[in-house]
């Protein structure tokens, strides 16, 4: 990617599409895996499997977005050495994600006996969602170094502004995810193991060709001295914003896990609901999500290149493309969502209880577009520490809001998750005057 004369960004809405679009589609795979899973159990009508799926597919949520805040930190890290025109450093931060994403993987696969049993404790499901969930868990774990070093690769691609790329790597994914959980669930009948085992080929393959692209697109100038690699100020800063989104992440997820925990204590239908509903609007917050990939790029190219009137149309193309497809994203799902509850579960009394939180539901795109655009602007800028701190804030307007809204049940829990991710954006919003004079001194 080469910057215009007079070290200015390019920052078109054109550009922008090209990274937004291929990144769009690329975040709409990682819902698209849980789909896929959830309709394969959902069809063999056991509302206890279902909520099984749901119960371990968020704690791996929870475990590898954690870690995958790597795809973040790397993305940003990527962008600013390819604005500074430190071709060195750009491959040096992909070998340093690598590597860290590797021992990261085998840590998880190592505690991952007392991680599952603290984390099933906490969630409260009954005692056969319990054991069912433990089964899947046991089995996924063991693709946590694949998918974690797929965020990392996923994040240098986007760095490099080349998300046509991580596009095709995260179709492979889904692809394989696809058929192998269609074979091992409904045809060769492995139940929920084969669920999990599907997910474990589906990233090792993606690891696989994600290599390969890599090495193709470095090509010959692949060298690089481990002194290099191991720079200790380098070392410091990646850790330091890996470190920082990853405390980030986790709050956002804790929120997410005490959400599914609460549907849980009601009875199983109401968390196999809250599920699927889950997992229909995540399809359109990661497709949502492409604009901010596409603002982590461009934001960080221009801090890298101190392109201040750069980095100002970048948040504001972010900002208009995004809540551009937020209203008909919510549209969408308020007209058509009954439909995908009742593709999604043969089960009649989960799809009425999905059916009756529906139009809650279909309003967080509208109200968390602002937070992820923002994530995506402060991630470029590798401005962790404040998406950390900001994220404290949310978290108890989100606690606030559910205990004022207690006596309402399911619909108080929806309406605090409403208020969490509207407040995001709103804490982000006020924060970003002062980090842009600063970055730009």
């Amino acid at each position: 990617m080469n910057l215009d004369s007079g070290g200015r960004v390019e920052v078109t809405s054109r550009r922008f599409l090209v990274i937004a679009l291929p990144a769009t589609l690329a975040q709409m795979t990682t819902p698209v895996l849980g789909l896929v899973a959830t309709g394969a159990i959902g069809r063999l009508g056991d509302a206890a499997l279902l909520g099984a799926v749901a119960v371990g597919a968020l704690l791996f949520d929870f475990v590898f977005w954690v870690f995958g805040s790597i795809r973040m930190g790397t993305a940003g890290l990527t962008a600013q050495a390819l604005g500074r025109g430190d071709t060195l450093e750009l491959r040096a931060v992909l070998v340093r994600s690598l590597l860290i994403s590797l021992a990261v993987g085998l840590g998880l696969i190592a505690l991952h006996l007392p991680l599952s049993h603290l984390a099933f404790l906490a969630m409260g499901a009954s005692e056969t969602v319990h054991a069912a969930a433990a089964l899947y868990f046991s089995v996924r774990i063991l693709s946590a170094p694949f998918a974690i070093g797929n965020f990392a690769m996923l994040g240098w691609l986007v760095g490099i502004a080349r998300t046509d790329i991580g596009l095709g790597l995260q179709i492979l994914i889904a692809a394989v995810n696809a058929v192998a959980t269609l074979l091992l669930v409904l045809h060769w009948d492995f139940g929920i193991a084969g669920a999990a085992a599907a997910n474990v080929l589906a990233e090792a393959v993606g690891t696989l060709f994600g290599l390969g692209a890599a090495a193709r697109l470095i090509g010959r100038n692949w060298r690089l001295p481990w002194r290099t690699v191991l720079d200790r100020a380098r070392l410091v800063e990646t850790v330091a914003v890996n470190g920082d989104i990853m405390i980030r992440t986790a709050l956002i997820m804790s929120v997410l896990l005490f959400f599914t925990a609460q549907g849980a204590r009601h009875d199983d239908v109401t968390l196999a609901a809250n599920a699927v509903l889950y997992n229909i609007v995540m399809v359109t917050a990661f497709f949502l999500d492409g604009f901010s990939t596409a603002a982590e790029q461009i934001c960080g190219q221009s801090i890298g290149a101190k392109d201040r009137p750069g980095f100002r149309r970048a948040v504001r193309m972010v900002m208009a493309w995004g809540f551009g497809f937020a209203a008909p994203a919510t549209a969408l799902l308020v007209v058509g969502g009954g439909a995908l509850i009742d593709a999604l579960s043969a089960n009649e009394q989960v799809r009425e209880v999905g059916r009756a939180f529906l139009p809650l539901a279909a309003l967080t795109p509208l109200l968390g577009v602002a937070a992820f655009a923002y994530d995506g602007i402060y991630a470029g800028s590798t401005w962790a520490r404040d998406m950390r701190n900001l994220m404290f804030p949310a978290v108890a307007l989100y606690f606030l809001v559910w205990w004022l809204t207690l006596p309402l049940g399911n619909t108080g829990l929806w309406i605090a998750y409403l208020a969490f991710m509207a407040g995001r954006g709103i804490f982000l919003a006020i924060r970003l005057p002062a980090l842009e004079r600063r970055s730009f001194a």
